[in-house]
């Protein structure tokens, strides 16, 4: 009785029609038993099963043949080269360098930039796209052209809390920059945090330490040589020697 009802749903509504009215079924009835339980997905138990019932539903819509739903995610979310990542797909990794943003100045070595000399370059905004991970470090990608489609990313900062920078060797810590001192003398902000928000987070940043490296230098078409890392404090003390200069007129 069940495949003859069936059979003239498909009929009268259509194959892709079924697909929701099963899931609707399916979904009242996970309801009406958890309800006569006492646990409306209340557990574990609750989530894993309909996590794993909208896995298997995904699974199906997107399978070979049925192009409806991929076609309308392609022609609604083309976020992404859509040669080269025809399905638009997004992978959380990627996503994870949203954990943090932060913008400082002072972070292009001038000595190194084979650009326009006369631009200040000590002055140029360097935004930081991190990803924390569950040991409290992060890596940052470093974009000093801006956040546009078509900006590429010029170096990586990785961080690390105090008790890990006390473990590396003693010519190794030349290359990190403590976070305490050095964020106020390069401006660093959280542009997309309130004030409030800003100062909860402000205090884990400062015990913490940051290298910088570069895979191309600001001005270069292409990455030319080897990966360089560059010693914040080092830049931080020239900007501020020239500052000095400027204003004295010396």
């Amino acid at each position: 009785m069940a495949s003859q009802i069936m059979y003239f749903m498909k009929k009268i509504i259509g194959t892709n029609a079924i697909v929701v009215v099963v899931f609707l079924s399916t979904v009242s009835a996970a309801l009406l038993l958890s309800a006569s339980s006492g646990v409306l997905f209340s557990g574990s138990n609750g989530h894993d099963a309909l996590n794993a019932f909208a896995q298997e539903q995904n699974q199906t819509t997107a399978a070979p043949g049925n192009n409806t739903i991929s076609n309308t995610t392609t022609e609604t979310a083309s976020n992404y080269n859509e040669m080269l990542n025809p399905r638009q797909k997004e992978y959380p990794a990627h996503l994870g360098f949203n954990d943090l943003h932060i913008e400082a100045i002072r972070h292009i070595d001038p000595n190194a930039t084979q650009g326009n000399q006369q631009q200040d370059v000590f002055n140029l905004i360097v935004h930081h796209h991190c990803k924390v991970y569950d040991d409290m470090t992060a890596t940052c990608l470093l974009f000093p052209t801006g956040m546009n489609d078509q900006d590429k990313l010029y170096g990586i900062e990785y961080v690390i809390p105090a008790n890990q920078y006390n473990t590396l060797p003693e010519e190794e810590k030349k290359y990190w920059h403590y976070h305490l001192t050095e964020l106020p003398r390069v401006n660093a902000t959280l542009p997309d945090m309130t004030p409030e928000e800003a100062a909860k987070v402000k205090p884990i940043l400062d015990e913490t330490y940051g290298k910088v490296v570069y895979f191309w230098q600001y001005g270069d078409k292409l990455p030319i040589g080897e990966p360089k890392a560059v010693i914040i404090g080092d830049i931080v003390k020239q900007a501020e020697q020239q500052q000095e200069q400027n204003r004295t007129g010396q």
